[in-house]
């Protein structure tokens, strides 16, 4: 199961050697409705492999302004607490996983 992740426990989240996936969304956005199964599915698939969770934008507003997330839903992945990969609207599971495998 993805994670929450909010402005008390990001930081700590990206303190690890593995990647970090972070799904920026909101519940009224479509878009993201529609890869939220996907998002769950992969945070189970590399369970101890990466990190992966959602942060939902109306509530954690300080997260996106502080990554400059403007769309949702947009996917960033983390590597040593850096930005490595960053994708704004949806994509399909592969494509999300594909995200997470070149930083393994």
């Amino acid at each position: 199961m993805a994670k929450e992740f909010t402005t008390e426990n990001f930081d700590t989240e990206l303190q690890t050697d593995i990647p970090v996936m972070a799904d920026f969304w909101a519940p009224w956005c479509g878009p993201c409705r529609m890869i939220g199964p996907f998002v769950e599915q992969i945070a189970e698939e590399y369970e101890g492999k990466a990190a992966v969770g959602k942060i939902n934008v109306d509530e954690q507003t300080e997260l996106a302004a502080r990554f400059g997330v403007s769309t949702i839903p947009t996917i960033l992945v983390f590597k040593n607490g850096e930005i490595v990969e960053r994708a704004v609207g949806a994509r399909t599971k592969a494509a999300l996983a594909e995200m997470i495998q070149r930083h393994l």
